[in-house]
Formats: structure tokens, sequence, C-alpha cells
């Protein structure tokens, strides 16, 4: 059976995160709220799935169903699929480890999001501008590189060399660390010009996953939606000016 994955239609967002493991893998999915209705899919069955009245509903997506199980969050859904997938290690202590660092890569996103809507996501981002100049201002200038030095520092330190950020072969979370340059690179372009001056292994990182085969095409394909302003990462000329 495939994979239904939940997530909002029209944007990257959180679920991007996970649509990279299942696209590397090439798992059978469904991204569900991108389907039609007749098809028992769309918004109307996700909303459906949050509003249920069966045990452990989902808070919000992104959430994966694997047959009657429902998994929440990114991590969580990551730790589940990554020895499915063949995307986590086969140690048990560096699964442990990866999914540490899945955690911190959450935490990042977070204060990515915070940098457009730094009072309240109930607002609109221009309710918040001048909140969001401020922010951004101090994430660029303090929390990015406080974030990508330690990534880069997990990928020096690896005992099995810095081609991966945990263990020696491919695993979501180097997915996922492809996926926070880009975000970054789209977001604030002119802030992360010089980002493979200061962190080099992070970037030759990203562009690895980058040039692999499976990613490359979903890369390629539609099913890989734009950045746009609806997402976590949001382009604003006036917050990349905030940088300087």
């Amino acid at each position: 059976m495939a994979y239904e994955l939940y997530y909002w239609d029209g944007l990257q967002g959180r679920g991007e995160f996970v649509r990279l493991a299942l696209e590397e893998a090439r798992a059978p999915y469904v991204d569900v709220a991108r389907g039609a209705k007749e098809d028992g899919q769309g918004m109307s069955a996700m909303m459906a799935e949050l509003e249920s009245d069966g045990p452990y509903p989902p808070f919000a997506p992104p959430f994966l169903k694997d047959g009657d199980l429902i998994v929440p969050h990114v991590a969580n859904i990551l730790f589940y699929l990554g020895p499915k997938l063949k995307l986590a290690p086969h140690d048990e202590a560096l699964r442990i480890v990866a999914n540490g660092l899945q955690l911190t890569i959450a935490d990042f996103v977070t204060e990515v999001h915070d940098t457009h809507h730094p009072i309240a996501s109930s607002l609109y981002y221009e309710d918040q501008k001048e909140e969001a100049k401020a922010r951004s201002k101090d994430f660029l200038a303090h929390r990015l590189p406080k974030f990508m030095g330690y990534f880069e520092r997990v990928l020096t330190q690896n005992p099995d060399g810095p081609r991966h950020m945990v263990g020696k072969t491919l695993s979501y979370v180097d997915l996922s660390m492809f996926q926070i340059v880009e975000g970054l690179r789209y977001a604030f372009p002119k802030a992360t010009k010089h980002l493979a001056e200061h962190y080099p292994h992070v970037i030759a990182l990203h562009d690895a996953v980058a040039a692999r085969p499976n990613i490359a095409a979903y890369l390629a394909s539609e099913r890989r939606l734009p950045f746009n302003e609806t997402g976590i990462f949001r382009h604003y000329p006036e917050l990349d000016r905030a940088a300087r």
C-alpha cells in the first residue's frame, strides 16, 4: 500500500522534509491534499482526519498514514520511515543521534518561520512587518550562524567522514539539510550568498544530495512545488536587507 502524506496543498512547508525521503527511496505515496475529492482525497479528506473522533487524532499536518497507523510530526515521521526506506543507520544508537539532529533541524525551521511571523501566525506578515525586520536582523546575525555552525561541526566531527550528517551512508537527515540550504537561499539570497565559504561541508552535502538521481528527477518534476510566500521559507527583500 502507498503511504499517505497529509499536508497543506500549494506549499512545500514542513511536508517537504517527508517528501524528500519518500522520493529518494522511490516509495509509493499519495500527497492526499493535492488529490481529487472524487478520489477520496483533497483538503476535505485531510480535515476529516484532523477532526476525527477516533483515538489519537493528529494535532496538525504533516502526518503520515501507513495503513491504520497515523504518525504525526516531521521528526517522528522520519524516525518511523527511516529504517523502512533504508534512510537511517542500522545501529540503534546512531538512529537516536539522527533523530536528535532532525529535532534540531525542526528547531531551526521554527526560527526561520518566526522571521516573517514573529508575533503571531494568526496575523498577516503585513501586520508585523517592522517586528519581522528586527527579528530577521537578529536571526541572520546570530541564530543562522549558530545553527549552521553547529551543522558544519557535526559534519566535520563525524567519525565516518564529513560526507554525511550521521554514519557513513545517506540518511534522512542529509536530505533535510539539503532542504534547509535550499530554503535559506530562497528566503535570504543576499545574506546567504557566501554560505559555501563559511560552511563548506554543509554546502558539499547539499550539492551531493541535489545530484542524486532520484532527487534530481524529483526537483525537475511537477511534484516539487516551488517556494512561495505561503510557506516557511519566504522571500521578502526587506528582510534580506536587514542582514546588512
